[in-house]
């Protein structure tokens, strides 16, 4: 009981500072440090109830031009709003649940059909180095546009009757996410577009190898994160890809080696004269033939009669 009052005194007094920041008067605190704050407490639905922090978050929110601290309070207000839906839920249907529909964000511009329910806190505790391949300390962050991509990932990972690797999806994705982040630092457009990548790439059905590489540990989470589209392709696609470069060698070839070498005509576009010509009757039999030509230096190409 103690424990509930300490807290309800907490969030008032975030709340009015929170409030002073609103209103544009002089606030010595730093309001991404307050939301942190908030997300850290144990807030109940009374809580949330008495002292209205929900309603100051969302004034927050609309009221801030920073990026980082929109989103934190976006991510607070879903996590409150969950209290409310759980509140009018059985606890006979709690168990039958597994899809919340979450709405699309703006940063990823990706809709996550799947929610799950743990927190990343949650989800590092059930992690110790003894259980993983590589000891590695994970990072547990409050960035809710990372949290977000952690559920993609898992979410990408899981499906019916999957292999059971020495790995997890949780394991793998909270690996794939940090090594991604690691990389370039921060989570702007480099960041959202590896993640992007990697999420379709795992739910390629033309692609299924993938997956089930990644789940049996044939390909090490770190390893997911840096490989390139083509490395992520299926065998098929690969092979695809192969005769494509080769066609385009050999259409490059072609267009070198046929056609008569010639120095009398002038590249219109690098002035260069080294070029080939070829003469076709494209026209009636008593008018004269058209001239093809091929600049080598440039690969322009053009055509007089």
């Amino acid at each position: 009981m103690k424990q509930i009052m300490s807290c309800e005194s907490d969030v008032l007094k975030i709340g009015k500072k929170l409030d002073e920041i609103v209103k544009n008067e002089n606030s010595d605190q730093n309001p991404l440090d307050l939301l942190n704050l908030l997300n850290s407490l144990p807030i109940t639905l009374e809580i949330l109830q008495k002292t209205r922090i929900g309603m100051t978050v969302n004034s927050l929110r609309k009221h801030t031009t920073h990026e980082n601290i929109a989103n934190l309070a976006k991510f607070l207000i879903k996590k409150w709003k969950k209290l409310l839906t759980e509140q009018n839920i059985s606890k006979d249907n709690k168990n039958q649940i597994k899809k919340l529909n979450i709405e699309n964000d703006k940063h990823l511009n990706y809709e996550v059909q799947t929610c799950i329910p743990q927190t990343l806190s949650q989800m590092s505790s059930e992690i110790s180095p003894s259980n993983s391949q590589d000891s590695i300390n994970f990072e547990i962050t409050n960035d809710p546009i990372r949290i977000k991509c952690h559920e993609l990932l898992i979410n990408a990972l899981t499906y019916a009757d999957m292999p059971s690797g020495p790995l997890d999806p949780k394991q793998i994705a909270i690996r794939v996410e940090e090594t991604i982040f690691k990389e370039f630092s921060n989570t702007d457009f480099k960041y959202k577009s590896r993640i992007r990548s990697k999420v379709a790439n795992l739910k390629d059905s033309k692609n299924p190898r993938l997956r089930e590489n990644v789940l049996l540990g044939h390909i090490t989470p770190e390893r997911l994160a840096t490989m390139t589209t083509e490395e992520m392709a299926s065998d098929e696609m690969k092979i695809l890809r192969q005769k494509y470069t080769k066609d385009s060698i050999n259409d490059h070839q072609m267009s070198i080696t046929t056609g008569t070498p010639t120095d009398l005509f002038k590249c219109g576009k690098c002035k260069g004269k080294k070029c080939t010509y070829s003469q076709i009757q494209t026209r009636s039999s008593d008018e004269p033939m058209t001239t093809f030509v091929y600049c080598i230096d440039c690969g322009n190409r053009w055509k007089f009669c």
